[in-house]
This record gives C-alpha cells, structure tokens and sequence, in this order.
C-alpha cells in the first residue's frame, strides 16, 4: 500500500476513568509512539488524524489533525463519530484504553481520611467496534502485557490479532523496552525501540 494520500486514524495516550467528581484511573501510558506514527505518516504524505489522551504533548506538527480526549466514553465517543463520518483506509489503535471502570462512581468528592473499596467491572473493547464501523479498513492494535517471556508475549498478541480481527498487531513490552509486528502471516518483525517500531511499522504498511 502507498502511503501518501492514505487517510490514517491514530489513538494514543491513555484513558481516564472516574473514581469521584475529582479522581480518576488512569495508566502511565506517553502517547509518544502515537504521536511518533502521526508525525512520520504526515511526512510521508498521508492525512492523520489523531486522537489524543491527556499528556503533555506538544509542539505537534500542525498537518496532524488533533482532537483530545481525556475519559473513556470520550474516546469511544470520537471514534465512532469519526469512523462514521469518515472513510479511513488504515486505523492504528495505539491508545492504552482503560480496561475497568469504577463499578459505582461516588457523588462529589470522597472524604479523605477514610478507607474505601473500590469494585471494579470490565469496559468493552474499542477495537472490535473500530471493525464494525469500518470493516475495510487495515487494523493495527496494540497488545501491552506483563509475561516473563517474548515467547508467551508473541502468543498472546496472536491470538488477539484473530480475535479482533486486526491485519498486524504489536506486541510491546515496557522494562526493558521491546517490541515485535506480527503481520498477517503471522511473520513477527522484532524492534529495540520506538523509532525503530515507527519507522518498521510504516514500511510494513
């Protein structure tokens, strides 16, 4: 596929999830390796979109089409808005989307001071919705999981790229940074760092 002229939706950063009126759940994700995608795809001639979660982003190049988000449904709020009102030919769900929410969200404030306990329930998954509101166009998700090995890390992004119905998952770890393409032969492409996984992945698409 030829890149330039492609329309591209990106989500990146992470996602909140209310606790009460102040506090949320939250994850440490930068939303760096979203923003790295958009800003090489813009370079190489495509039209990005980018939706993103709240980090301390900027300095963005200004072709990338931003729109921000800092909640959950506000997230599966603009991609549905987007994928309904736009054809994309390529979605890259890089976005670490939170996977519970408070299963009861207090009024106002909680009294500090006092112990709480705080019942979690699962959200759904953003992905499989991206595939019923645009089915033609080319999925990339991301699998972030804690194994002791590359070998299980590998497995696991295998079964969700069937699961989820996506052509290439990316299989990342953290400690010490790592990742690996799983493209839809199931060829795994190995990367050292967020550069290397950026610039890989494009030439891959």
């Amino acid at each position: 596929m030829d890149i330039k002229h492609k329309k591209v939706l990106i989500t990146a950063g992470p996602t909140w999830v209310s606790i009460d009126s102040v506090r949320v759940i939250s994850n440490i994700a930068t939303g760096e390796t979203g923003i790295l995608l958009a800003e090489k795809l813009v370079k190489e001639g495509a039209r990005v979109t980018l939706l993103l979660g709240p980090v301390g982003a900027c300095c963005i190049d200004r072709r990338i089409r931003v729109i921000n988000f800092k909640f959950f449904d506000e997230l599966r709020s603009c991609l549905k808005k987007e994928l309904r009102v736009r054809i994309y030919d390529i979605v890259i769900h890089n976005a670490a989307v939170s996977d519970f929410k408070a299963e009861r969200q207090a009024r106002g404030k909680l009294t500090s001071g006092k112990s709480y306990t705080l019942k979690l329930s699962p959200l759904p998954k953003l992905a499989k919705e991206i595939k019923v509101l645009n089915p033609k166009a080319k999925l990339v998700i991301f699998k972030l999981e804690s194994v002791s090995s590359d070998k299980a890390l590998i497995q696991r992004a295998k079964l969700a790229k069937v699961k989820l119905k996506a052509d290439l998952t990316v299989a990342n770890r953290i400690n010490p940074y790592r990742a690996f393409i799983i493209d839809r032969t199931d060829k795994v492409i190995s990367t050292k760092s967020k550069k290397e996984l950026v610039d890989k992945l494009i030439k891959i698409l």
